[in-house]
């Protein structure tokens, strides 16, 4: 099927590029499943179609709240890393260092988090009684009774002092650990309350099934399955078929080789986003 829908289907389409049925293509089966996986993980984590901007909400529990407030080294959630070092004169000293559990789990599927929003209010933006509803309230009884210039620089001012007094919280994320580390003042949370998260989460296939027939993804596992093809046939180097044939894994294999390292490129180049620094 030349625009295959499935994993199956998009397994067979690279087969037939690689020649199949008409050649033998000698790959094992778990070798191509285990290829797929590789190459829908590089899709994801790499191109800009492989991913979505979410955000999600998340509850807080009142377990997620002892974790964070856990203030002695036998309270629930408290880590103790412990380490021995020896000391030139004083011999054998050991070292404990304690971290909090302020974290929350995220799933498998976030890749990345830009950010949390604000979830805490103050009185220049929160509530009856802050300035931007007092302004609003009281300048803004009729639309022309104030310049559109005027409004937007008092409220770039307000901006600018909420920044200041209610910054934005830290975060600490690394997609092989799952855990979202936030450094707040638990204390302060209440059991019910909800965190919107600004996040990268990745495509799944079997749910978003055009990700079989994206372009770079089928050219990049035609090469991998070629690669392994290759890879094969090396140890048959030299070995004479009927006919006079000799198989040739070595030159498959530098072949495969050169085409992953030319997608590489493509993918950095057209696919990538590129880091922040080279933005603008």
């Amino acid at each position: 099927m030349a625009q295959p829908s499935t994993r199956q289907e998009l397994i067979d389409y690279c087969l037939r590029r690689l020649g199949a049925p008409v050649l033998e293509i000698n790959v094992d089966d778990d070798q191509i499943d285990d290829l797929v996986d590789d190459a829908i993980q590089y899709f994801n984590e790499r191109h800009f179609d492989g991913v979505e901007r979410m955000y999600l909400k998340y509850e807080i529990t009142q377990a997620d709240i002892d974790r964070g407030t856990a203030k002695n080294k036998t309270g629930v959630g408290i880590v103790t890393t412990t380490g021995t070092s020896n000391i030139t004169g004083y011999g054998s000293t050991t070292f404990k260092f304690y971290e909090s559990s302020n974290y929350i789990q995220v799933p498998d599927s976030v890749i990345g988090i830009e950010k949390i929003f604000k979830f805490d209010t103050s009185t220049i933006s929160g509530g009856m009684f802050s300035i931007k509803y007092q302004l609003f309230l009281n300048d803004l009884y009729y639309f022309n009774s104030v310049e559109l210039l005027q409004y937007s620089m008092v409220k770039s001012y307000l901006e600018d002092i909420d920044f200041l007094l209610t910054t934005d919280k830290q975060i600490r994320f690394n997609k092989r650990q799952n855990r979202l580390y936030l450094d707040i003042d638990w204390n302060q949370q209440k059991a019910g309350n909800f965190l919107i998260i600004d996040c990268h989460r990745a495509l799944d296939p079997s749910s978003f099934t055009k990700i079989y027939n994206d372009s770079f993804l089928k050219k990049y596992l035609t090469s991998l399955i070629k690669r392994q093809w290759g890879q094969n046939l090396i140890k048959f180097r030299g070995v004479k078929l009927p006919g006079g044939i000799e198989l040739n894994g070595r030159e498959i294999y530098e072949d495969a080789e050169r085409e992953l390292t030319q997608l590489k490129e493509t993918m950095m180049l057209e696919h990538e986003l590129p880091p922040l620094d080279f933005i603008g």
